[in-house]
């Protein structure tokens, strides 16, 4: 055994087919490592077919995890690769760094499976180019496993389907992990099988032991601890979950009861399965029939002064276009949550991209302003979720929060926060001084923010609809003047929320020429990349959008402060366009559009040659 390396940060990805576990291991890996004291990002990348054809590169499911002090994505190489098959393997050999080590399954890497993964040699090692710069690590262990669990009567298949615990078991002698502690994750996974809690386990130790007794002539790491982490309890989170949470959150703290309507759609599924398992603090959500339906329940929701929600992706915002436009028109808080991925129509279903922007900012009939902002990280989903619920009910107007596959999906480390301590809500309700004559248009005048009246409130019954009302009345109105004053109103509404948002910060070196913008889900990347050019002696400022409508008060003030600004999106250019639009001036771009993050150095080479 070589000696140990001490690591600030070490990337591992785990590939396999679909049915390999690879999600699973990979989440493990992941908790052990955050509860030991370590940050983490993690990418899940599976393929949509629910079942691809065993060995092909279609069906390669991939799950990477950044692991140590100072992590802001999940990596851009990798440092340990466990491949479970020949398909694996060349999917993503490209990811693996000089040195590296290289996991396989020996078993796997037969002539049947190299010719299903379209190699045209009987060494793939060679013909990836890869068989001198990597630590090749050969293991039999699918052999392994069924030696493991020979005295267990299990059928095969559901003895291989082990063979991910025993690299996991491999991987946690790599890394200097505690097995009591991943066994421990194990029993919360199994808990109700107690017949595969101890197949795996025994498989795992194994693994484990296997490394162990031969000292695997490879080297181990020891990967720092985040020893400056603010004190608290912490977890590691999906973005999903965060989602949720923030969603309960905000309910709890308006003392507003939480509805979510909502149809299963790839990647957002998860925000329905969590709220749905909540009824203990009183959520309500429903599975209903369709995207439509999950819009005009919430609505309906919404006028009977719930906190009122619906989650979707890309194809369901589309859908629930026109019923947002009732949102809008009836002056309703209502909180749209789209978990983007890859498109047009059904697209790329697992895959993320950022190309939903203009359909938030600009899909509806009509002039039909939304307030629309965006999560940055998996774990400040949990904020954002908060904070559109706070917008919503505070200015009575629908929000957009835009998420995606990347950080719905992944995991973070993710301190718990004291519900206390989280900035109050104060939903406009109607007060008695309102009670007498009061309207669907009976609204603060200086803020334009409508007052909310539900079904239950004694004096306060009125009309409200889609058709267009006299601003004074409420009356169906068909008047050209007073349209035009609504349509004024109803845009005015929506920019003064920008009176208390926080202002753009700008990062990195404030004093450079270059500035380099991003909004959502981008931020660890370009984060990331402009760190790395100031450490290279390239000065660069970095501004990164969370309330794109409206944008922070001093936008204009920062973009015009700086010789050249770069926008930085996966998508083809939404929110340059909209940019110019808001600030005027000249912007250069940076595009990318393959169902992928960004990666660090693709990033710091475009903007050096810039």
């Amino acid at each position: 055994m070589k000696q140990a390396e001490n690591c600030k940060s070490v990337v591992i990805r785990f590939c396999g087919d679909s049915g390999d576990g690879m999600q699973l291991t990979g989440t493990l890996f992941s908790n052990l490592s955050a509860i030991l004291g370590n940050e983490i990002a993690t990418f899940p990348d599976y393929p949509a077919e629910i079942r691809a054809p065993q060995g092909t590169l279609g069906g390669v499911s991939g799950f990477q995890v950044h692991v140590g002090t100072g992590i802001h994505t999940p990596g851009d190489e990798a440092d340990v690769l466990v491949a479970m098959n020949p398909a694996a393997l060349k999917v993503n050999a490209k990811v693996l760094k000089p040195m590296s080590v290289l996991i396989f399954d020996t078993d796997s890497f037969g002539e049947k499976e190299m010719e299903k993964a379209g190699y045209t040699t009987d060494n793939p090692f060679t013909e990836l180019g890869i068989s001198e710069t990597v630590q090749l690590v050969p293991i039999a262990l699918t052999k392994l496993t069924r030696e493991s669990l020979k005295d267990f009567g299990m059928d095969i298949k559901s003895v291989d389907r082990c063979k991910n615990m025993f690299a996991l078991g491999v991987i946690c002698w790599l890394f200097n992990r505690p097995l009591d502690k991943a066994i421990h994750f194990l029993g919360n996974k199994f808990a109700k099988k107690p017949a595969l809690l101890e197949a795996n386990t025994k498989v795992l130790t194994d693994g484990f032991n296997y490394s162990h007794n031969l000292h695997l002539n490879i080297s181990t790491f020891n990967v720092s601890t985040a020893d400056d982490l603010p004190h608290g309890r912490y977890t590691i989170i999906a973005g999903n979950k965060a989602t949720a949470f923030g969603l309960i959150a905000a309910s709890i703290r308006a003392k507003k009861q939480l509805f979510l309507g909502s149809y299963p759609i790839t990647p957002a599924t998860d925000i329905l399965q969590e709220l749905a398992a909540r009824k203990d603090l009183g959520v309500k959500a429903i599975q209903v029939e369709d995207e439509i339906s999950g819009m005009c329940t919430a609505i309906g929701a919404a006028f009977a002064g719930d906190l009122a929600v619906s989650s979707t992706s890309g194809p369901g915002l589309a859908l629930k276009s026109e019923a947002l436009g009732l949102a809008v028109m009836a002056e309703l808080p209502v909180v749209l949550i789209d978990v983007m991925r890859g498109g047009p129509s059904t697209g790329l279903p697992t895959k993320t991209e950022q190309t939903d922007l203009l359909q938030a900012l600009y899909g509806r009939n009509g002039e039909s302003p939304v307030v629309v902002i965006a999560a940055s990280t998996s774990d400040d989903c949990f904020h954002y979720a908060y904070m559109a619920s706070k917008i919503a009910l505070e200015n009575m107007t629908p929000v957009i929060l835009l998420t995606d596959a990347y950080l719905g999906n992944g995991s973070a480390l993710w301190k718990l926060p004291n519900i206390n301590e989280m900035p109050e809500i104060h939903p406009h309700n109607a007060t008695e001084a309102q009670r007498e004559g009061f309207r669907a248009t009976t609204r603060d005048e200086e803020t334009k923010v409508r007052y909310w009246a539900y079904p239950g409130m004694e004096g306060f019954m009125h009309r409200n609809g889609g058709l267009e009302k006299d601003y004074n009345t409420a009356a169906i109105s068909t008047s050209g003047v007073n349209h035009a004053n609504m349509v004024k109103m109803r845009f005015e509404k929506v920019q003064q929320v920008a009176n208390s948002l926080p202002e753009l910060k700008v990062l990195g070196n404030e004093n450079a020429d270059t500035l380099v913008v991003g909004w959502g889900s981008t931020y660890g990347h370009l984060l990331s990349a402009v760190n790395q050019l100031n450490d290279e002696g390239h000065p660069t400022a970095f501004a990164h959008f969370n309330y794109i409508c409206p944008l922070p008060k001093n936008t204009a003030e920062v973009l015009k402060k700086y010789k050249r600004v770069i926008v930085c999106e996966l998508n083809n250019g939404q929110f340059a366009t909209y940019i110019r639009s808001q600030v005027p001036r000249e912007y250069l771009q940076y595009n990318k559009i393959e169902g992928q993050p960004f990666s660090i150095g693709e990033l710091v080479e475009h903007i050096k040659s810039l």
